[in-house]
């Protein structure tokens, strides 16, 4: 049963939300910030408790209007700290950080550096929507924050690139050649050849060669379908490369964080590493630029293909998972290690543990709880530096980058 009640906002959360508490609960509510008084509706039971925003009695100071239509009018969930200045969305984020070092990873650390973006707006250069078959045609866009089965049409996405919403937009002008499916996803990305799409669902596609001729401003065309592998189906570029692969979507701001991971790991002069959760191998690449033996490994096989092009031997990419392949291969110096936001497989960090063969682990990560769990299993390790890039300005992501090296007491393959 739910009951209103006055909050006074602390802190902003992991995923958003505000922070507040009342009568020994922690209550989360989205869309408020630092500093706000509120009312809100909540329930729960135990501790914690998740509150509806019912008015703002007292505005924080932090906060501003949001520009994007879509935040209000659709509660759109693409974005969560629109609503707030952008020099407190970085001290939010900072203190994010911190807390999951600590509740998680049980580690203190100082108030990590913040490397801000260059832009605020316009920065991705990649738009995932969900799309769904209505009467007269598809609607392509995303989900509100607080109903999350329902899809909205999107109109524009301003922390988008500009050449990606229009790309999109042609992409839905084509979609009487879609697949027959109740719903997919799609997903354009603008790459130095162009836009690519890549289509997510349906069983068989017979029209993708006439979608392809519709859409002529493609450079490239991948299809994943149900339970299948993902395919090309269209390639208009001079020099495929692995454009339906992972790549951040900041590019600005991913070029930043390179050039620090690069310093950081040439920092201790090593003579071999190991660059685990590759991608299309561009750590590597200015690695083995610098006269360092890189072992490259990554899952994706069009990525790891790719960074092989870029390596020179000894370097090398291999295609496999980090945990399989890690006991395979000659130990290394010093270890990088970008995984997905789930965080590396403990396997992962028991390798390092137990060999401790690795002087110095560069994590690159873009969720702060998964960070602070696997650093919670390299008890061996410590925090050398962290620094924070804010790769996703208006919403409560946070790329990160922790420098860890083995304990001055810990002597390798000891007890």
């Amino acid at each position: 049963m739910s009951r209103t009640v006055s909050l006074s906002i602390d802190a902003i959360a992991a995923g958003g939300d505000g922070v507040a508490r009342n009568d020994g609960l922690v209550v989360f509510v989205p869309r408020t910030a630092p500093g706000d008084v509120i009312t809100a509706s909540i329930a729960g039971k135990g501790h914690f408790a998740r509150g509806t925003l019912r008015s703002i009695q007292r505005p924080s100071p932090d906060r501003i209007d949001p520009p994007c239509p879509h935040y209000t009018r659709e509660n759109c969930g693409g974005c969560q700290i629109q609503h707030i200045q952008y020099s407190s969305q970085l001290a939010a984020k900072q203190r994010i950080i911190i807390d999951a070092m600590a509740r998680i990873g049980k580690r203190e650390i100082a108030p990590p550096e913040m490397v801000a973006s260059a832009n605020e707006w316009r920065y991705r250069t990649k738009l995932t929507l969900a799309m769904s078959r209505r009467t007269g045609g598809w609607i392509a866009g995303l989900h509100p924050y607080d109903d999350p089965g329902r899809i909205f049409a999107l109109a524009d996405c301003p922390i988008t690139d500009r050449r990606v919403v229009s790309t999109w937009r042609e992409v839905l002008a084509a979609s009487e050649f879609f697949p027959n499916a109740a719903s997919l996803r799609g997903s354009v990305r603008w790459t130095a050849d162009g836009p690519t799409f890549v289509l997510i669902g349906g069983t068989r596609w017979s029209d993708h060669a006439r979608f392809f001729e519709a859409v002529p401003a493609l450079a490239a065309l991948y299809w994943e379908p149900e339970e299948s592998a993902r395919k090309l189906l269209g390639d208009r570029r001079i020099l495929p490369s692995p454009a339906a692969s992972f790549a951040q979507v900041n590019p600005v701001v991913a070029t930043v964080l390179r050039d620090f991971v690069v310093e950081s790991v040439m920092s201790y002069r090593p003579e071999r590493v190991i660059d685990a959760y590759s991608g299309a191998g561009d750590l590597a690449a200015a690695l083995s630029a610098r006269g360092v033996t890189v072992t490259a490994i990554e899952l994706d096989p069009d990525a790891a293909r790719w960074a092989e092009q870029l390596l020179s031997p000894p370097s090398r990419s291999i295609a496999g998972r980090v945990e399989e392949v890690l006991p395979r291969i000659p130990e290394a110096d010093v270890a990088v290690l970008n995984p997905p936001r789930s965080g590396v497989h403990a396997d992962v960090t028991r390798y390092f543990e137990d060999t401790r063969s690795a002087r110095a682990i560069a994590y690159v990560s873009c969720d702060p709880a998964t960070l602070a769990r696997d650093v919670a299993r390299l008890p061996s390790y410590d925090i050398r530096t962290i620094r924070a890039f804010d790769m996703f300005p208006q919403t409560a992501h946070v790329e990160t980058v922790c420098v860890l090296t083995l304990n001055a007491s810990t002597t390798r393959n000891s007890q």
